[in-house]
C-alpha cells in the first residue's frame, strides 16, 4: 500500500482553511492523538495485582456483561465511550473458581474496548477497615467516592466479620449505587441465602434486583496449579 503526504486542493480546501483561521484554529496544527486502548490497557494493568494483569473475562455471561456496559457508554474526550448508568454483576462461585479472575477480567476487556473509565476495586474486608473510624481519617468522605465511582469491583462479599457497623456501611454504598444505576462487579463465596443473613435484607434485597447473577464451579483453580507444579516438580527431579 502506497502512502502519501495530504495535500490541499482547490478553492474548497482555501475556503475551509478561511474558516478555520476566522475561528482562531490553526489549519497546519497537528491533531492531538487520542490514547489508544493498549496503552490505557497498560495504565489499567499498573493498578491491577500482579497476579491478575494478564486475566481474561472468558464466561460467556460476564463477556455479554461487558458488551452491554461498553454499549450503553456515553461518549467522552475524543469521542470514546466512558461508563453510564447499567446492570450490576453478581459473580457466586466456591473458592478458587476464579471469580476474581473473571473480575478483573472485565475491567482489561472493558478499557480493550476503548471505554474510558474511573474504576476502583476492593475486598470487602478491606472496604471497613480503610472506613473504620480512626484519627485524621474521612471515611465519610472515602464512602462518598465509592459510592459515586462509575465502576466499583467489591471483592469477596460476606467474606469479612459481620457486624452492625458493617452492615451499614453496606447499605449505604449499595444504597447510593442501587439509586444511581451504576455498574458494580461483585464477588461472592456464599449462596443468596447465606449471602443475605450476611448482609441484611435490604442489601441483598437491592442486589437481587440490580445484579445479573453469574455462578462459577468446578474444582479449585489454586489447588489443581498446585497440583500440577508438584507433579512437574516430581518429574523433573526424576
Amino acid at each position: 500500500m502506497r502512502e502519501y503526504d495530504a495535500q490541499r486542493v482547490g478553492g474548497l480546501a482555501r475556503r475551509l482553511t478561511g474558516i478555520l483561521i476566522t475561528r482562531g484554529q490553526n489549519p497546519d496544527a497537528v491533531p492531538s492523538v487520542v490514547e489508544e486502548p493498549l496503552a490505557a490497557l497498560q495504565a489499567a494493568e499498573a493498578r491491577i495485582p500482579a497476579r491478575y494483569r494478564n486475566a481474561v473475562a472468558d464466561h460467556p455471561a460476564i463477556s455479554a456483561w461487558v458488551r452491554d456496559i461498553a454499549q450503553a457508554g456515553r461518549p467522552g474526550p475524543g469521542g470514546a465511550p466512558g461508563i453510564a448508568n447499567g446492570r450490576s454483576l453478581l459473580i457466586v462461585g466456591t473458592t478458587g473458581t476464579g471469580k476474581t479472575h473473571q473480575a478483573y477480567g472485565a475491567i482489561r476487556c472493558l478499557v480493550s474496548a476503548g471505554v474510558r473509565l474511573r474504576w476502583k476495586a476492593t475486598t470487602a474486608a478491606d472496604l471497613y477497615a480503610d472506613l473504620r473510624p480512626r484519627p485524621g481519617h474521612d471515611g465519610e468522605r472515602e464512602l462518598m467516592d465509592l459510592a459515586r465511582c462509575p465502576l466499583l469491583i467489591i471483592d469477596d462479599l460476606g467474606a469479612a466479620k459481620n457486624s452492625e457497623w458493617t452492615e451499614e456501611i453496606t447499605m449505604r454504598l449499595i444504597n447510593r449505587r442501587y439509586n444511581e444505576m451504576l455498574p458494580t462487579l461483585l464477588t461472592t463465596n456464599l449462596g443468596m441465602a447465606d449471602l443475605r443473613e450476611h448482609i441484611g435484607d435490604r442489601v441483598a434485597s437491592r442486589l437481587t434486583e440490580m445484579t445479573d447473577k453469574v455462578i462459577l464451579d468446578g474444582p479449585d483453580r489454586r489447588r489443581a496449579l498446585a497440583a500440577e507444579r508438584r507433579h512437574f516438580d516430581a518429574a523433573t527431579a526424576i
